[in-house]
Parts: C-alpha cells; sequence; structure tokens
C-alpha cells in the first residue's frame, strides 16, 4: 500500500510539473531605446526578424502620401515606452514622450507581380528620443537577411527587381550617412522625425480611422475624436484637386527642407508646409526654378537634393502639370 501511494504522489508531481511548463508564458521583450550594434538587440522585431513582424510592444503606422525613395516599399513603426502615450499638440508632429523608438524599414520586392518570389531588406533607419533630444541611426541589413548593423557612414548598394509591368528596374541604391539624416531631420538645428505628422496619419486604414484607433487604444491624449485635425490627402487620390494633391507631395517629399528652420531655409523662399496658405508658399515666384530641379537628376542641383538616384516620374508629371497650371 505504501509502495501504491508512494508512486501516485511521484505522479502528481511529475504531472504538476509538467502543467507548470506548458502554463509557462514567455514575456515580449521590451523594446530598448539605445543604439546597440545590431539591429536584433532592440526588440523591435518578434520571431524572425527578417519576417519584420513588429514587437506587441510597437505599433505599425502608414503615412497618406509617403515619401518617394527609389521606388522602395516601407514598413513604418513606433515604440513608446510603457504606460506613456503620445500628446496632442496640434496637427502637426505630436509630443512623444523619452525613451521612443521610430523605424522605417526600406526594402525592394524581388518581383511586383510575385510577392512569393521574397523581398530584399536594405536598411532600418532609427530615431530615438532621449533627455528630449532626439538621435539617429541607419542599420543596415547583411546579406543573409537575419540582421542589421548600425553603419554611421552610408553605403551604395546595387538594387534590382521587376516592377508591375513586368520590367526589370535598377538603382544605386543609397544608404544614408548620420550627416544625411541630419540633413532632412532637422529643425533649427535639431534633429527631428518628418513623417507621423497627425494630419498624415488621420485617414482610414484596414477600415478604420488610423488617428482614432490611436485615440481609442491609449496611445494618443489630449484629443477625443479626430474631426478637428487637418488632412494630407494621398496625392495619387484622383478625387482631390491638383492643387491639393501637388501640395500634399511637396509637404512629404520637400518640405522638410523648404520651411522656416529646415535645410534650405537660408538658401530658399519656398516654404512648403502643408498648413501655409498658397499665397505664402512663393511656388508661382518659383516655378520655373521647380520645374527645372525636379525634372532632371543632377546629384547637387537637382530636387530633391539628398535621398534619391531615380526621378520619380509619376510624381514630376503631377508636379509639373499644376505649375502649368499656374
Amino acid at each position: 500500500m505504501k509502495k501504491v501511494t508512494s508512486l501516485l504522489l511521484v505522479l502528481i508531481f511529475v504531472f504538476s510539473c509538467e502543467s507548470d511548463d506548458s502554463m509557462t508564458v514567455v514575456e515580449t521583450p521590451s523594446v530598448v531605446a539605445e543604439f546597440k550594434t545590431n539591429l536584433s538587440e532592440l526588440n523591435l522585431y518578434s520571431d524572425d526578424i527578417s519576417d519584420l513582424i513588429i514587437s506587441p510592444k510597437a505599433f505599425e503606422y502608414e503615412i497618406s502620401t509617403p515619401l518617394f525613395s527609389d521606388y522602395a516599399h516601407k514598413e513604418r513603426l513606433i515604440a513608446l515606452p510603457e504606460n506613456t502615450a503620445l500628446q496632442y499638440d496640434g496637427d502637426g508632429l505630436p509630443i512623444f514622450p523619452d525613451n521612443t523608438v521610430i523605424a522605417k524599414t526600406f526594402y525592394y520586392n524581388v518581383d511586383e507581380r510575385n510577392l512569393s518570389l521574397g523581398r530584399q531588406i536594405i536598411e532600418t533607419r532609427v530615431l530615438i528620443k532621449t533627455n528630449g533630444i532626439w538621435e539617429s541611426g541607419d542599420y543596415k541589413w547583411n546579406s543573409d537577411q537575419n540582421d542589421a548593423v548600425l553603419d554611421p557612414n552610408g553605403s551604395t548598394l546595387p538594387i534590382t527587381w521587376i516592377d508591375i509591368e513586368g520590367n526589370e528596374r535598377s538603382t544605386q541604391y543609397e544608404i544614408p550617412s548620420n550627416n544625411d539624416c541630419f540633413t532632412c531631420h532637422s529643425s533649427f538645428d535639431n534633429t527631428t522625425p518628418i513623417g507621423p505628422k497627425l494630419r498624415s496619419l488621420n485617414f482610414d486604414r484596414n477600415g478604420v480611422n488610423q488617428l482614432q484607433d490611436l485615440i481609442n487604444k491609449g496611445q494618443l491624449t489630449g484629443i477625443t475624436e479626430v474631426s478637428s485635425v487637418d488632412k494630407v490627402p494621398n496625392w495619387q487620390d484622383m478625387s482631390h484637386s491638383i492643387e491639393e494633391r501637388s501640395r500634399a507631395y511637396f509637404e512629404v517629399n520637400c518640405a522638410h527642407c523648404h520651411i522656416p528652420g529646415g535645410f534650405c531655409d537660408d538658401q530658399s523662399t519656398l516654404n512648403l508646409d502643408f498648413s501655409t496658405p498658397f499665397s505664402g508658399t512663393n511656388i508661382v515666384e518659383r516655378k520655373q526654378s521647380i520645374s527645372f530641379r525636379i525634372s532632371e537628376n543632377n546629384p547637387g542641383f537637382s530636387m530633391p537634393f539628398i535621398g534619391t538616384t531615380l526621378l520619380h516620374e509619376e510624381g514630376v508629371s503631377l508636379i509639373q502639370e499644376f505649375l502649368d497650371s499656374l
């Protein structure tokens, strides 16, 4: 009888241990708000980093009119420290808490007609806010596509892909240096984000208003609904006027430099911020110069000044049509 009792106790103990193991919950690691050697050390992605599955401790966002970057695709994310939120501060950028991480990963699909053929991930640009100051860093993905290494110097990488029409396209893709990043991400000599302005987030994504979704999830405070926030339209949306579409294109591709405090503030009279009344943009006065500089690819003279090696044919066509109408 004692042997049977002992055996029962052993079985209960073993079953109990197995049950505890099966109930173990692996906690999602927190995002690391500092520049490490490898991108994987920041915990921005779950599982296999090359799958670009965003950590539950971060969230993906999109902007209504994306920046043109030689036809590269991008995945954008924001990671906020736990128990914090973005704070409403008008139609532009919200106030980000310290230790916020913003990341944007650039990649090309091998063949736009058949996504199952995979993609080539090029770089992940990261902004981190520490003690009220933003710092930038760029991670270059390795050839094995299993991690990316912090690279402050920039480089050039040959890229080839098949577009949606079946044409082979190629470019000498330029990964920016830290100095290049500051050229665009500077405002009155301070580093700043560009993309996640509230007016660029204020649109439906997957059937839900993206900005309202952030409010509902407690990720954006200081505002309860989005009707008071302006909207930057998608430049490809033909339901908007050509002026609205062109202003949206200028906002995302040009205004970070052509704005008070931007890189070109002392070199140009243009103010291309979307919130600027048209009469204050000086687009009419500078239309010949704009047309000349966007219509060719001449490094050091063409616009955008940096960040592209190819002409954005569709964007140039839009802007030229708008300028011709003035």
